[in-house]
């Protein structure tokens, strides 16, 4: 792979204020580098405040007045459990608890065998710098076009010949014992064509599918028009897939804009989701990592995104500006538009303790509001 491709670390330190299994296919048992850490702000009063507060007579009475589990009397009457339906699983204990994720932010040309050959030396070299977890991104052995789309499309289920880019990603992940969520690809199913992720594990098995649910389409005249129902169909499930890296719900790039799939994915016990996207030049600057922070923060996860590299000569420009989002909203690494390697440390500690520091799940309101997951409710 050219000089070009290279591995950049970043992050973002943010204000305090800023701040196995039935999913193993995309349908339910209906018809997976450098840390980098924010530092540690302290928001401790001085010492001498923190003696004067403590001492007042005032403040001990207060908090002897006050009831012993806010959390208790709270749940009892506004009913979080109830905030979900089916009610929300409970957070599966992950088969790790660090490891390290590779994006490849990947140039993408309109020769499908350079594009392929091109992914597999970058998943070669996330996986040689200590990457379990290696995420692609959406439409990278292609142009994102209309007009490509049919012609770069591939019969994921005959697999061999019929896919060439997923037979890669399968040979890849079981040569070499690593995870891989093979951002997307255009997929041709009888006269169906679809915006498809597949996920393969570390014996190179497919272990998931997810087809694009949120199509594309917008019009902002003057800077963008793209309309992907034109030519692609939408999937009609969420996908989550218990993997040997933790429970990874999967969505691509308009997907991410869809906070009611993000919610779902959370109350299914998800880790981490994983969005392969190619925002644009017009979007991009405003959306893209906003909607990212939005639904890490919003369910108390992790949020991974890829995108293609920009090339400034496409019929679609892509934004760039692959990240790894923390549970807290932090931006633990991203990169600019350039094409990259990106090597970042997820710890799933951070999990639980987010949410014991700031505890959403006992302080819905399910007399109130509910999410219903349709898929799971009618599978009861």
């Amino acid at each position: 792979m050219k000089a070009a491709l290279s591995t950049l670390i970043t992050s973002r330190n943010l204000s305090p204020h800023s701040s196995p299994s039935p999913f193993s296919r995309s349908i339910w048992p209906l018809p997976k580098s450098l840390p980098i850490s924010p530092p540690i702000i302290s928001l401790l009063p001085s010492k001498s405040l923190a003696t004067t507060t403590n001492s007042s007579p005032l403040r001990r009475d207060h908090r002897k007045s006050q009831p012993a589990d806010f959390s208790s009397i709270m749940a009892s009457s506004y009913k979080p459990e109830e905030s979900r339906v089916p009610p929300a699983l409970p957070l599966p204990a992950p088969p790790v608890n660090k490891f390290k994720i590779g994006m490849c932010q990947l140039s993408v040309t309109a020769d499908k065998g350079r594009n392929i050959a091109h992914a597999r030396k970058a998943i070669e070299q996330a996986a040689a710098k200590g990457a379990q977890l290696v995420l692609l991104p959406e439409i990278w052995n292609g142009p994102y076009s209309n007009d490509s789309f049919p012609v770069f499309a591939e019969d994921i289920d005959a697999g061999g010949d019929a896919s060439p880019s997923t037979a890669m990603l399968s040979e890849v992940a079981r040569r070499l014992k690593i995870t891989i969520v093979g951002g997307s690809i255009t997929e041709r199913s009888g006269d169906q064509l679809y915006n498809t992720c597949c996920v393969f594990g570390t014996d190179g098995k497919l272990k998931a599918k997810h087809r694009k649910i949120h199509l594309f389409n917008i019009d902002i005249p003057g800077e963008i028009t793209f309309i992907e129902s034109k030519i692609l169909t939408a999937g009609q499930t969420p996908t989550i897939v218990d993997t040997e890296v933790g429970r990874i719900g999967i969505g691509i790039c308009h997907d991410l804009r869809f906070q009611e799939l993000a919610m779902i994915y959370g109350a299914r016990g998800a880790h981490l989701i994983c969005y392969p996207g190619a925002f644009n030049m017009t979007t991009g600057t405003l959306h893209w990592e906003l909607c990212q922070r939005a639904r890490a923060t919003d369910n108390q996860l992790y949020v991974a995104t890829c995108s293609p590299a920009r090339d400034a000569g496409a019929g679609y420009v892509a934004w760039g500006h692959s990240t790894l989002v923390g549970p807290f909203g932090e931006v633990l690494a991203t990169t600019e538009h350039e094409e990259a390697i990106i090597i970042a440390e997820i710890d799933y500690s951070l999990l639980e303790l987010r949410r014991t520091n700031l505890p959403l799940l006992k302080q819905r309101r399910g007399d109130l509001y509910q999410l219903v997951d349709v898929q799971r409710l009618n599978s009861q």
